[in-house]
């Protein structure tokens, strides 16, 4: 089973809707909406989660899937581990985020 890799400025991001979720819903809800984005990670590998290819428009290769209020980015990496390269929230401008994240993971070793 591929093991998946949180690409760097992913970490951030889910430290933000970690901080988010808690100072609006509480600790409870924080560590259930984590858990839970995690749980979707290991589902990949296995098609337990429902994704579908990047549109070529936006010109990097990958899937993404939707989580609650979130979209996860992620791609197959060349040694064939998962890596998750971004988690926007629903209502931010997807292309020009996402594409400023492929391009930094792309810079990142696999």
């Amino acid at each position: 089973m591929p093991a998946i890799r949180i690409q760097h400025g992913v970490s951030y991001r889910l430290d933000d809707i970690y901080r988010n979720t808690r100072d609006k819903w509480g600790d409870d809800q924080a560590e259930k909406y984590i858990t839970g984005l995690f749980a979707a990670f290991d589902k990949i590998a296995a098609h337990g989660v429902v994704t579908k290819p990047i549109p070529v428009e936006f010109g990097v290769e990958g899937f993404f899937f939707r989580y609650e209020r979130h979209f996860v980015y992620w791609r197959q990496l060349s040694n064939g581990d998962i890596g998750i390269v971004t988690i926007l929230y629903q209502r931010m401008h997807q292309i020009e985020r996402f594409q400023d994240d492929f391009q930094s993971a792309d810079s990142a070793p696999d």
